[in-house]
């Protein structure tokens, strides 16, 4: 390792004048887009009609440099783009792996159905309220966090994306709205101040913010730092951001309340970031903490799937009850947490990726079923089968990947995820899994029979579905089938994800290419 400068001055022409590791504008590509668009379509305000002619197309932009970014990183590992040529681990890295390439993309697919949807669903009103910059700020806040190779940075995009969410929610200013904003909000920062905290004691024991730095440094100071305080307040802040239990109640009290495309992109991307996070932290970072904690993470993750499915099975609402399917789902991810074996991480990747295509869709589909039938409630829904045969289906196999029923993309992770926890012997793990998907079986039949199969209650005549909700449903659902019947590709790269993460030399040496830690 090189000498330690004598001078600030010293340090900095040494820091300017190095080479820059691996340079990669690409990586750095969907955070500018997002920026840039949403700061244009703020001084579009008052051109609402524009901006959809510049979010939704800026939206397929971003999916395809996501989509090349994945392509990169599959052929060439981790990369890294340092901002200003000031080196890890002193300055800003944005650092992209496999995990955070396959999430960042599937995130732009699931924004992308939003919008397209959204030029049904979000009236002029909503429009003037700022829904598509919102929406391009959201992405970016979603983009940098899944992207960036630096704990303060990741807690600085969480906030880029909380405070779009927040004007996301209360777009029209209803009473419900307000009603739900606030208990999101509170429960949120609460969140948002614990991983602050984190941060802090982060600097404090390791004198560095970088992942990378943090990383190759964690076991020089494991017996001398405060490393499970630091553990369990992560695991607490990102439980209270995925709505695990029981610190989950604020999601099904606000999820119902906005647009329905909003409840989409949240239910598609918000949790998944919050996951995204706890696993980056805990698994590749305090994998000794981790290891410690797993019993408290797998017994959270168990009661997560077991209630979230009773509390679906309770609800009478549509947006309500597909709240508690958001929370049952992140169980799941929790499982491959604890176990922390590749096998359980890779689960974890797969099921994740799945939620985010899934719950968008699940969204917009009840969107589609409120606007043929007139309403959420279950009480009244009927008839949707004879009004339009092909929403459905379309629904039907939603449904069935819902429940993680063959041959549909929720029952590759599933399965993963069972034998994984048989193998370390956790058969508690594997029966809650399935006991949750035998209660989500047992909601969404429910649905589809009252919803769709029960006559209604007058003669209706049949429905023609616009091409803005039909479009994102259908590429969506064809995805989650394709996923489901094709699965071995996914199923690689979510493997090998889950390897990268477990052992992160190739992410350390995109970080420091010549292998010299500070």
């Amino acid at each position: 390792m090189a000498a330690p400068a004598n001078t600030i001055t010293d340090l900095s022409a040494a820091m300017v004048t190095a080479p820059v590791p691996l340079a990669n504008w690409l990586v750095i590509a969907p955070v500018a887009l997002c920026l840039t668009l949403g700061a244009a379509l703020l001084m579009m305000r008052s051109a609402t009609r524009l901006q959809a002619l510049v979010a939704v197309p800026g939206l397929a932009v971003l999916v395809l440099l996501d989509a090349a970014l994945l392509a990169k990183v599959v052929a060439h590992g981790p990369l890294t783009m340092v901002m200003g040529r000031w080196l890890p681990p002193f300055g800003i890295a944005f650092t992209v792996d496999l995990f955070g390439a396959l999430m960042t993309l599937t995130a732009a697919v699931a924004a992308l159905a939003g919008g397209l949807y959204a030029l049904k669903d979000v009236t002029e009103s909503g429009r003037r309220y700022g829904f598509f910059p919102f929406l391009m700020l959201l992405m970016a806040g979603v983009s940098g966090a899944l992207l960036t190779g630096d704990v303060f940075n990741l807690y600085v995009w969480f906030e880029v994306l909380l405070i779009s969410s927040f004007g996301m929610l209360i777009l029209g200013s209803e009473r419900g709205q307000i009603d739900g904003a606030m208990k999101y909000a509170v429960l949120n920062l609460i969140g948002t101040t614990l991983f602050l905290i984190s941060v802090g004691i982060v600097y404090a024991v390791f004198g560095t913010l970088n992942m990378a730095d943090i990383a190759g440094k964690v076991e020089s100071v494991r017996d001398t730092a405060p490393l499970m305080t630091l553990s369990a307040l992560v695991l607490l802040a990102f439980a209270m951001k995925a709505a695990a239990f029981p610190v989950n109640f604020w999601l099904p009290a606000s999820y119902h309340t906005p647009r329905i495309v909003v409840s989409a992109l949240f239910a598609g991307l918000l949790t998944k970031v919050g996951v995204y996070a706890l696993i980056r932290i805990m698994v590749m970072l305090l994998p000794v903490e981790r290891e410690q904690l797993s019993l408290v993470i797998a017994a959270a993750g168990a009661a997560t799937i077991v209630f979230g499915a009773l509390g679906a099975l309770a609800q009478d609402d549509i947006r309500k009850l597909l709240g508690y399917v958001v929370i049952s789902g992140i169980g799941n991810m929790l499982v491959g947490i604890a176990l922390g074996t590749p096998g359980g991480l890779s689960g974890a990747i797969f099921y994740a990726l799945h939620s985010m295509l899934l719950m968008t869709a699940l969204y917009l589909m009840a969107g589609q079923a409120a606007a043929l039938a007139g309403s959420f409630s279950l009480a009244d829904l009927g008839g949707l089968y004879r009004r339009s045969g092909s929403f459905a289906a379309v629904s039907f196999i939603l449904f069935l990947a819902a429940c993680g029923l063959p041959p549909l993309s929720g029952f590759w992770p599933k399965v993963v995820l069972v034998r994984a926890s048989i193998d370390v012997g956790a058969w508690w793990l594997a029966a809650a899994i399935l006991i949750g998907g035998f209660l989500m079986t047992i909601a969404f039949a429910r649905v589809f029979l009252l919803a769709y199969w029960r006559p209604a209650a007058a003669p209706q005549p049949a429905a023609s579905i616009g091409w803005q909700a039909g479009l994102p449903l259908v590429i969506l659902t064809a995805l989650i089938a394709g996923f489901g019947i094709l699965p071995e590709r996914l199923l690689e790269l979510a493997q090998a994800a889950a390897t990268g993460l477990v052992d992160p030399t190739a992410y350390l040496q995109s970080v420091f290419p010549d292998g010299a830690m500070p």
